[in-house]
């Protein structure tokens, strides 16, 4: 059972408290929130909250959220780019829109939807019955690379290279601006938003997260990047290329909020992935090309370029 400790803003006075909560947490519904205030799990100064209530924009709400219900996740015959495949793990290019596991917003048509079809009952159980196989995620609108286990010995394998950062992920991008040097490092960490729950930020108290970068290619007020992640935190490059002022092209949560024509979602992709297999000790190394709407979009500053 996870315990909440949420501060209200002067500018959220007057709101509804569960319209409030919807907004700032992550995965909760008005729906759901109206739910967790009619179970008096939402209280301020120890006093449970109708869900009618109107803050007053000084509140220090408490929040107590109840463990996740049992979910039946069935196997669904959705179409899958496998890069590699052996006895042990499975490589997937994942297209933009495919949410990796099941949530309360998607409890169905997920990446794990589509390995349970494929794999059949060869998936780990280390992820819970939710995430079986799911050693690593990427966001929803990121396309790319990601790594499953097929039983739970590969999956301690593959954590254990996460932990210590011997998992490589490599990452493509189109960031707004133009980066002054041709590379460096973002070390800062990364925590919840603090008035924003469904956002994360670098913030002093968050969890090291470290992105090295590099130039790939310059273009008038945009810049082509190669982004290596030595730590992975929820939303880490995305959170990192803002922080340092150059946003990725198309993300609406942490930059400019008017999608890009012709860009669904972040223009960010996973382009390589390098680990040590787990059972037979070998590097492995997979690639996979960029997204035709990426290329799409490299071709669109090109031609600027007269």
């Amino acid at each position: 059972m996870e315990k909440l400790t949420l501060q209200v803003n002067n500018g959220d006075a007057g709101s509804r408290v569960d319209a409030w909560l919807a907004a700032n947490l992550e995965d909760v519904t008005r729906s759901a929130a109206q739910r967790l205030l009619e179970e008096g799990r939402v209280t301020c100064g120890g006093r449970p909250l109708a869900k009618n209530y109107r803050l007053t924009g000084t509140e220090t709400l408490e929040v107590t959220l109840p463990e996740p219900e049992p979910v039946d996740v069935a196997p669904q015959d959705i179409p899958l780019d496998v890069v590699y495949e052996d006895g042990d793990v499975i490589v997937v290019n994942k297209p933009k829109g495919l949410v990796v596991h099941p949530a309360p917003g998607h409890p169905d048509g997920t990446l794990v939807n589509a390995l349970l079809h494929h794999c059949g009952d060869s998936l780990s159980g280390v992820g819970g019955e939710l995430r079986p196989g799911i050693v690593h995620r990427i966001d929803r609108d990121t396309s790319g690379l990601i790594i499953a286990a097929k039983n739970d010995f590969a999956h301690q394998g593959l954590a254990a290279q996460l932990a210590d950062h011997t998992l490589s992920r490599t990452y493509e991008c189109i960031v707004v601006g133009n980066l002054r040097a041709d590379s460096g490092t973002v070390d800062a960490p990364i925590g919840r938003h603090p008035a924003d729950r469904k956002k994360m930020a670098v913030v002093a108290n968050g969890r090291r997260a470290v992105t090295h970068w590099e130039v790939i290619a310059r273009y008038p007020g945009h810049t082509h990047v190669r982004c290596r992640l030595e730590t992975g935190r929820t939303h880490q490059i995305r959170v990192h290329m803002a922080h340092i002022g150059h946003p990725i092209l198309g993300d609406t949560v942490y930059g400019a909020k008017k999608p890009v024509p012709g860009l669904q979602g972040q223009c960010l992709h996973a382009v390589a992935l390098r680990f040590i297999h787990p059972r037979t000790g070998e590097a492995v190394e997979v690639t996979c090309p960029l997204p035709e709407e990426f290329q799409n979009q490299l071709r669109k500053l090109a031609a600027r370029m007269g």
